[in-house]
C-alpha cells in the first residue's frame, strides 16, 4: 500500500502545472493525501474531481474561501469518513480528514492534516498548540480503540536541528520553537514513528518546504516540516518512506511510505 502526501499550496494551480496526474499514473499511488487545497468540490474540474478508480474526499474551509482545505483520493474502500476530527473549534478551518479502514488485514485510521501554522502572533501560536494537543488526544483514542494509527501532512514544525537548513537563525522563529518541538517529542515518547527519520536516521539536507519568496528551493535552503508517523504496531510493516523531491507545482515537495501487511 503506497501512501502519498502533498501540500500543493492550491490544488487548482498544482493541476495546471502538470505533475499532479504522475501521482496516480506514475507512482501508482493507493491513497493520496493533500493539504492546503484551497478550494471546494465545485470549483474543481472533472479531470480533478472524478479519477478513475479512485474516491475523493474533500474537506473545505467553513469561515474563509479559498483558505486551508484538505482531501484524500483513496482506491480502498474506507469503512467511516469524517469531515475533521470531532472538535468545532478546530474543524472550521477544514484542517483535518479521518477515514477509517476496517476491511483490511490490520485496521488502521488515516488522519490527514493540514496543521495550523503559528504565525501571526501570541493568539495563534496558542491556537496551534490547543490544536495539537487535541489532535493527539484523538491519535490516542483511536490507538486504545486497537486500530494502528497513521498521520500524514504538514505539521508546520521542523522537528531537530537536522531537519532545517538554519537551525541557529530560526531558532526563535514559529515552526521551529521549543514548545513547537516538544510536542513531536511527546508524539514519539508515546511511541508513534517519524517514519522517515527512523529509515534514515542521518540523512541531512533532506526538506520537504522551501520558501518561494526568497528562491531557497534552488539553494535547497528547506526544511522537513511534512510527516508520516505511525502507530507501533505499523512499524514491522513498514518498506520505504521517502521524499519526491523533483516535483515542483508547489512550495513543498510530495512524500510517500510504503506499507506492507
Amino acid at each position: 500500500m503506497k501512501i502519498i502526501s502533498w501540500n500543493t499550496n492550491g490544488l487548482r494551480a498544482t493541476v495546471k502545472n502538470g505533475d499532479f496526474m504522475d501521482l496516480f499514473t506514475k507512482h501508482k499511488a493507493d491513497i493520496l493525501c493533500l493539504q492546503e487545497v484551497k478550494a471546494e468540490l465545485d470549483q474543481l474540474g472533472d479531470e480533478v474531481k472524478n479519477i478513475k478508480g479512485y474516491e475523493l474526499f474533500l474537506s473545505h474551509c467553513k469561515t474563509r474561501k479559498g483558505y486551508s482545505g484538505v482531501g484524500v483520493y483513496t482506491k480502498i474502500n474506507p469503512s467511516e469518513v469524517m469531515d475533521g476530527f470531532g472538535v468545532e473549534e478546530f474543524d472550521d478551518e477544514g484542517r483535518t480528514n479521518v477515514l477509517v479502514f476496517d476491511d483490511v488485514d490490520h485496521p488502521f485510521v488515516l488522519m490527514n492534516c493540514y496543521f495550523p501554522n503559528g504565525g501571526g502572533g501570541p493568539i495563534r501560536l496558542d491556537y496551534k498548540m490547543r490544536f495539537y494537543d487535541a489532535f493527539l488526544k484523538k491519535m490516542e483514542k483511536y490507538r486504545k480503540e486497537g486500530y494502528g494509527v497513521i498521520v500524514c501532512g504538514d505539521v508546520n514544525t521542523a522537528h531537530n536541528e537536522i531537519d532545517l537548513a538554519r537551525p541557529k537563525e530560526n531558532k526563535d522563529n514559529t515552526g521551529f520553537l521549543p514548545q513547537e518541538r516538544a510536542w513531536i517529542d511527546k508524539v514519539v515518547s508515546l511511541g508513534y514513528v517519524d517514519t522517515f527519520r527512523t529509515l534514515h536516521p542521518d540523512a541531512k539536507d533532506s526538506y520537504t518546504y522551501w520558501d518561494q519568496k526568497t528562491g531557497a528551493r534552488s539553494r535547497n535552503v528547506g526544511w522537513r516540516i511534512d510527516y508520516f508517523f505511525i502507530s507501533p504496531d505499523l512499524l514491522p510493516y513498514l518498506k520505504k518512506s521517502e521524499h519526491l523531491t523533483d516535483y515542483t507545482g508547489s512550495d513543498h515537495c510530495p512524500i510517500y511510505i510504503d506499507i506492507i501487511f
